[in-house]
């Protein structure tokens, strides 16, 4: 596998790890280079944003641009990255036909470590969820530029508040006091959304009831199977897909809320990619069937991907986050 790292990706905290080996003069011209005057609106440092799309530029200087032999291709952290693996298979048969290289699945166990990886210039090709997708955007210069739909052209998922039947919890008013299961601090139905929008309806997570970080949608849904906790706000694809693979029995639990739609995943490429790779990579997204492959099977009632447009799409999501106060920074992403 070839790894290419462009000077572009290099961070400002490596440059300060640097200190005591640089000479004052190259550290003061390394710190100087890194705070380039250009626009870049959040963006970490390290990228550019000229035309004001909100997503790294790609490096003016052409031998920055990285067009590797290996394509790595991450999927969101998952309970069994085994499993998807296997079912993402026909689509990287079809990513390796388009593009004419090599293609490998990276299994990641976070959020941090798929958007460290990006960042560094190890993974190439990324479906970053809804929530992490910010901050891959501002960290790790990715560019978002498709996710799943019909062919309609829609798309999206909301907010699911799950308990258990026997709860007792039948509305919003009876979660005060108990113990809620949120996914992780920067995931958007498993978090972010609810910290936005329960208060509206009376409930403030963390003040009424408390909050307990399960880790995945997979593992804040089974918890509450097993009632290890009392209720769970989760992303209603990611059950929906649990219970066509029989992980739970529906009868178990009850809806309490659903919210409106939210985007659902997001994929990216990075943004120093060559140009001409980047249209043999999207050119493989929109080309691809989902009917006949193990893929179609799981994401029931995705036909196709569709162009996304990050800065009108991921509006919603901004606006949420910037209601929790959160600042993309490496600190912020779990």
């Amino acid at each position: 596998m070839i790894h290419h790292l462009s000077r572009s990706r290099k961070h400002p905290l490596a440059t300060l790890a640097l200190s005591s080996l640089l000479p004052l003069s190259m550290l003061v011209a390394a710190q100087a280079q890194a705070q380039d005057d250009c626009p870049r609106g959040d963006l970490a440092e390290i990228y550019c944003d000229e035309n004001g799309d909100m997503v790294a530029d790609r490096p003016d200087d052409e031998s920055e641009w990285v067009n590797p032999d290996t394509l790595i291709f991450a999927y969101t952290p998952v309970e069994d990255p085994a499993i998807y693996s296997d079912i993402w298979q026909p689509f990287i048969d079809h990513l390796e036909e388009v593009t004419g290289r090599d293609v490998r699945f990276f299994a990641v166990q976070s959020n941090s470590a798929q958007v460290e990886a990006m960042r560094s210039g190890r993974l190439h090709i990324a479906g970053f969820s809804t929530g992490p997708t910010p901050f891959a955007v501002n960290l790790a210069g990715a560019v978002p530029f498709a996710l799943m739909g019909s062919d309609d052209g829609r798309f999206g998922y909301t907010l699911q508040l799950y308990t258990h039947v026997d709860s007792g919890i039948d509305e919003m008013e009876d979660l005060k006091g108990k113990r809620v299961a949120h996914t992780s601090p920067t995931s958007n139905s498993g978090n972010q959304a609810p910290r936005a929008l329960f208060p509206e309806m009376g409930i403030v997570p963390g003040e009424d009831y408390e909050v307990v970080y399960s880790g995945s949608h997979d593992q804040s849904m089974l918890g509450v199977v097993a009632q290890d906790y009392d209720a769970a706000p989760v992303a209603s694809e990611v059950v929906e897909r649990m219970a066509a693979r029989d992980l739970y029995d529906p009868e178990d639990v009850k809806i309490i809320y659903e919210s409106d739609s939210f985007p659902t995943t997001s994929y990216n490429y990075a943004h120093d990619l060559h140009p001409d790779l980047v249209d043999k990579i999207e050119e493989a997204f929109f080309s691809f069937e989902f009917a006949g492959t193990e893929l179609g099977e799981e994401f029931e009632g995705v036909e196709k991907f569709i162009p996304i447009n990050y800065q009108e799409n991921w509006k919603v999501i901004r606006t949420i986050q910037n209601a929790n106060g959160v600042e993309y920074t490496p600190d912020n992403l779990q």
